[in-house]
């Protein structure tokens, strides 16, 4: 089985080795062996957990959230509502950012092409364009 030092997985992740320790303190990375001279050993499951862990913070769930999912997921069988409820919370949290960035992206192509119209105009010597015309 392939192992991975603290160095390793940070670099992976583009975590910081502090923000890896955390997670281990918060039991969001169990298990982790340690060798002879104390070094953490990480292997293929942790690796796949920090995969989830990572995702989750993209998506903007909290730490309190993660840590508790992962929680659940130990007795998946018992608490299926649960981490489905969890889950569909966060969904709905990621659409609705997505719908915003959406938006937010149409606004920027918007003044792109309103300025470009305007750079446009100053090196052709035309009229200005109004904004009004940019507008969705």
């Amino acid at each position: 089985m392939k192992t991975y030092t603290i160095k390793e997985i940070s670099e992976l992740f583009h975590l910081p080795a502090s923000t890896l320790r955390y997670y281990e303190d918060m039991g969001i990375l169990p298990q982790v062996e340690r060798t002879a001279s104390g070094q953490r050993v990480y292997t293929e499951d942790h690796v796949g957990r920090l995969k989830a862990v990572c995702c989750f913070k993209r998506a903007g769930v909290t730490i309190s959230d993660i840590s508790r999912y992962f929680l659940l997921e130990d007795d998946k069988f018992t608490h299926i509502d649960d981490i489905l409820l969890l889950l569909a919370k966060n969904k709905a949290s990621m659409e609705a950012k997505i719908e915003q960035l959406s938006a937010d992206l149409t606004h920027i192509n918007e003044k792109l092409a309103y300025y470009g119209a305007i750079k446009k105009a100053i090196e052709e010597k035309r009229e200005l364009p109004s904004w009004k015309d940019y507008m969705d």
